[in-house]
Order: structure tokens, then C-alpha cells, then sequence
């Protein structure tokens, strides 16, 4: 009965994921936010497809980016020479053609880079992500050099159902079908067999070889599956951008990738998705922001290792144990009076940023007058500005410390109590 509830609670929680993704466009009405989506849907694919290695297998890669590159090559590979014998449906199935291509390279890479796990494992998938990023460079028959490789998405003189492709928001519905496919096949796997043996690998590879089971063989098997499920990420990102580049398959991608599921949370299905979200965020908006955007993404990066090191789907999990046993009520007040000197903080780090990089290598590093930061004009070179900076820095420490330690009281207070009535 409850396996039946649980079956039937899901179902209906991922058609509602799925209506509300098909809405948005309709609430936003901006070719920004639904180019802002096309992204995070890729990601998301992507993400995912690294977190069966990393996070269901254990297998820390640092080459990831290959197989996404490769199926991305693959596609558009195929569009171009497709053109105008193609149409909407056979563009609409084109990331098969890079999920088969990220596939072929996980059958042939996977049989090297499995036969050791752990540091060595890593160390592997590193060096033969640096060497198909330098071919890609070395043979432009294929990668196109620096240039890359450009395509049209809108191929032949029919449509399907009345869709082009051509449209962004067109090409968003096609992401978001993809994405919800892929997503609910990559966690059909975390149920089957495999995926637990998958997990037992991790866990604990010698009890599964003394079980029977081949570890190495799993490991192959994962980085097919991965493989596949990436070079189909690949695919839909090159009809998303028409044009794909050596970027694609450089170790800069395979750190993206990393740390999104790592800030997202390895240890969840979902936390890559939440990854996913977050930093293409990051990246877009506020990359459009400020040109510092890598340093606070870095400084997140760092907050997230020293405070979550579970990632945001473990505090999220954390609220859930609390809201089942009906304590969330008791931290809700202490969560909300920790906001304000936390955004006090975050305001006086920013400025300090804002500030050292203008002085250091934005417009004020060429004229000694007052230059536009955060807004403002302010002239950095005088101690006005250094000083409200610090000074805002310095309040948001204090009350953060002050307010966040009466927080942490409660929240340890809180934790024993859910204990204690488990227990």
C-alpha cells in the first residue's frame, strides 16, 4: 500500500515538474529567461549523466567533458549533412546520434579508464580528457579548429506539428521533452539492478566481488550508460547554440560539470539538477553583472565545501527530516533572523570585490576620477569608499557571528530532539 502511494505521490510530483516547465514560458515572456532555461535543462542532462559515475559509483572524472563534447560534434556533424533532405521530427531525434556517440566513446575509453578506480581512475580520465581536447585542435576536418563547427537546426521545407525549431521557445519545449526523459530514465536506473550494484561498488568494492560481482565490469557499464546520457546533453546543446567549439570538450567543462554536482549534492538524485540551476544562474546572470562573477562563485564554492560539504540537497534534506517530525516551525524564526546580517555581510564582501577589482583591473586601473561601481560613481582611489565597505563588512560579521551562534544553539537543541523521539 505504501509502495503503491509512493509510485502514485511521484508520478503526480513529476508531471507537475513537467506541466510547470512547459508554463513558464507562457509566465515569463522573455527570450532571456527562456534562453536562461534552454541552459539549465543542458546542464541538467549533464549533470546527471556525471553523477552516475561520481555520486552513484564512486568514480571521480575529470573528463567527463568528452563525451558531452563528442555527442555535441556527432550531432552537428550529422545536421550538416542531413540539410535540406532533413526535417523538424529528424532534428527533434538528432541527440540519439550523440548519446550513440557519447555511448562509442564510453565503450572504447571506459575499457582503459576502468580497469582502476579511485585516484588512478581519476588520474586516467584526466589525461585523455587533456589529449582529445589537444586533437581537437590538431585535426579541423573534424573539430573545425578554433572556429568550430556552425549548423542550422532549421532543416527542410515541413514542419512537425507545426514546430521548426527555429523559435527559441521552440527549441526550450524540445529541451525540456528531452531533459524529462532522460532525467526519468537515468533514475529508472538508480532502481534497477545494476544501479544498485552501482551503489554497492561504491560503497564497498570487495564485499560486492566477494558477492559475485564483477566490479570492474560495473564500472564499465556505468561509464556507458553515463556516456550516452552526456553525448545526448551534447546533442541538445548543439541544436541549442547551432555551433560547437573545442570549449566543449575541454578540462573547463569537465570542472564546471563537476562542481555543479558537487554544489547540487552527490549524495542525491536531485542535488545535480539543483547544481544545475544554481550556477548556470550564476554564470548568466550574474557573469552579466560583474566580470569578478568567478571569484564569488569560487567563494561559494569554498562556503559550501566548509558549511555543506553534502551540497544544497543535504540542507534541503535536513528541513525535511525536520518538517516530518513538525519541527521546522521551532528553526523558522531563527532562519529568518539570521537573514538580515547575513545580506549585511554579503553587501560589504561585495563592495570590498566590486571595489578591489575596479581599482586593480576595471576602468579604474586608466583614469585616477570616480568610475561606476555597484551603480555608483565613486572614486576609488580615496578612502570613502575602502572604508563604508569595511565598515559594513565588519557589522555583518559581528551580527552574523552573534545571531548565527544563537541559531546554531537552537539548531543543535532541535537536532537532539528529533534524535531523542527517533530514538
Amino acid at each position: 500500500m505504501n509502495g503503491a502511494l509512493l509510485h502514485r505521490g511521484r508520478l503526480a510530483l513529476w508531471g507537475g515538474f513537467l506541466a510547470m516547465a512547459f508554463a513558464l514560458p507562457l509566465a515569463l515572456k522573455s527570450g532571456f529567461f527562456i534562453s536562461l532555461l534552454c541552459q539549465i535543462g543542458i546542464m541538467a542532462v549533464f549533470s546527471l549523466s556525471y553523477n552516475m559515475l561520481l555520486g552513484q559509483t564512486g568514480l571521480l572524472s575529470f573528463g567527463h567533458a568528452v563525451y558531452y563534447g563528442l555527442g555535441a560534434f556527432a550531432t552537428m556533424h550529422l545536421l550538416n549533412a542531413i540539410g535540406k533532405d532533413g526535417g523538424p521530427l529528424i532534428t527533434a531525434l538528432l541527440p540519439i546520434a550523440g548519446g550513440i556517440a557519447g555511448l562509442a566513446a564510453g565503450v572504447v575509453l571506459g575499457y582503459v579508464t576502468t580497469r582502476k578506480a579511485g585516484t588512478t581512475f581519476a588520474m586516467i580520465t584526466l589525461g585523455i580528457g587533456e589529449m582529445v581536447a589537444a586533437c581537437s585542435l590538431m585535426f579541423p576536418a573534424f573539430f573545425g579548429g578554433e572556429g568550430g563547427i556552425s549548423g542550422n537546426r532549421v532543416v527542410g521545407k515541413e514542419t512537425f506539428l507545426g514546430f521548426t525549431w527555429g523559435p527559441q521557445v521552440e527549441m526550450y519545449g524540445l529541451i525540456v521533452l528531452w531533459t524529462f526523459v532522460c532525467t526519468v530514465a537515468m533514475f529508472a536506473l538508480t532502481q534497477t539492478p545494476l544501479g544498485r550494484m552501482a551503489n554497492a561498488v561504491r560503497d564497498n568494492p570487495e564485499r560486492a566481488e566477494f558477492v559475485g560481482y564483477d566490479t570492474q565490469r560495473v564500472r564499465f557499464l556505468m561509464v556507458i550508460l553515463s556516456g550516452f546520457f552526456a553525448g545526448i546533453a551534447g546533442g541538445l546543446a548543439a541544436l541549442n547554440y547551432e555551433i560547437v567549439t573545442a570549449e566543449t570538450l575541454n578540462a573547463h567543462t569537465s570542472g564546471v560539470v563537476l562542481l555543479i554536482a558537487f554544489v547540487g549534492g552527490i549524495g542525491f538524485f536531485y542535488g545535480p539538477i539543483i547544481g544545475a540551476i544554481l550556477v548556470t544562474v550564476m554564470q548568466i546572470v550574474i557573469g552579466g553583472m560583474t566580470h569578478a562573477w568567478l571569484l564569488y562563485f569560487g567563494l561559494f564554492f569554498l562556503f559550501m565545501v566548509l558549511v555543506a560539504p553534502g551540497g544544497i540537497a543535504s540542507l534541503v534534506q535536513a528541513q525535511r527530516a525536520l518538517w516530518q517530525a513538525r519541527l521546522l516551525g521551532r528553526m523558522l524564526p531563527h532562519y529568518l533572523a539570521t537573514l538580515p546580517p547575513v545580506v549585511v555581510l554579503l553587501a560589504g564582501l561585495t563592495g570590498l570585490i566590486e571595489l578591489s577589482y575596479a581599482l586593480l583591473a576595471g576602468d579604474a586601473a586608466n583614469t585616477d576620477g570616480p568610475v561606476k561601481v555597484m551603480g555608483m560613481l565613486l572614486n576609488v582611489t580615496t578612502p570613502q569608499p575602502w572604508a563604508t565597505a569595511v565598515a559594513v563588512t565588519a557589522v555583518g560579521i559581528l551580527l552574523t557571528r552573534w545571531i548565527g551562534g544563537r541559531m546554531r544553539r537552537e539548531w543543535n537543541a532541535t537536532l537532539a530532539t528529533l534524535h531523542g523521539d527517533a530514538a
